[in-house]
């Protein structure tokens, strides 16, 4: 495949490059409100970025914290990507990219390791009426062909320290899937935030924050508008972007 590799400022965090190819999946909107949704602190010491793509959410999270961040990407022409973006920021001394299968990533790492893991997953089923973009990469990006929400769970349950966070972004319609899964896994459902592309507009994302071996206690956090009705952006969603 040609290379098509460009160099963008990440949204409006003008000291931060991410290089991306135009042939694949760039980095998104998810990837920008994921990590303002996680909650990051001083005991927040080691955290595990998982389908990590060209590492938009390291990036981000590095502007939040001078913790550890380690993210991981099984396809290697997108771990290439995010090695180049985490070396042009110079962050390579905080940011570790790892290029390896993240459903394998717990014979790397010892149990209770992280104090936090992202993750904005592929998000659609894998079934006999799934229709696949001949690109493999984008396939891998969108469809659970090689992580599934289950994974996700089990990996975040023995990676995660006690009352460690998972903070993932994914498709409303999958709302309960995910909180079953979180269930069956120990991990107690504590934050959920709906995304909506407009006022007026049935919620298309979902941000949930889940806590290993939690206690109960659900929070449903206000509703996140993307567009204003003229189609720009927010206030809320440039203030994340770094604009303000």
């Amino acid at each position: 495949m040609k290379e098509e590799k460009i160099i963008n400022d990440l949204v409006y965090f003008d000291n931060l490059k991410i290089v991306q190819n135009k042939e694949y999946f760039n980095f998104s909107l998810d990837s920008v409100l994921l990590p303002n949704f996680c909650v990051v602190n001083k005991s927040t010491k080691n955290i595990l970025d998982l389908c990590t793509g060209n590492a938009p959410i390291p990036l981000i999270l590095s502007t939040m914290t001078s913790s550890k961040i380690i993210g991981v990407e099984i396809q290697k022409n997108i771990y290439d990507l995010a090695i180049e973006s985490v070396k042009i920021n110079n962050l390579d001394k905080q940011i570790e990219i790892i290029n390896e299968d993240a459903c394998k990533i717990d014979k790397i790492f010892e149990t209770d390791s992280f104090d936090l893991i992202t993750c904005n997953p592929p998000y659609f089923k894998l079934n006999k009426n799934s229709i696949l973009n001949d690109n493999s990469v984008k396939s891998i990006a969108r469809h659970e062909i090689k992580i599934s929400i289950d994974d996700i769970m089990k990996l975040s349950k023995k990676l995660l320290k006690n009352n460690g966070s998972l903070c993932i972004i994914h498709r409303t319609d999958r709302l309960m899937d995910i909180i079953t899964s979180m269930k069956n896994n120990n991990i107690e459902p504590k934050r959920i935030r709906f995304i909506y592309p407009k006022v007026g507009k049935e919620s298309n994302l979902v941000l949930i924050d889940g806590h290993k071996n939690g206690n109960s206690g659900l929070k449903i956090l206000p509703p996140l508008y993307v567009h204003n009705e003229d189609g720009s952006y927010t206030e809320e969603v440039l203030k994340m972007f770094g604009k303000w």
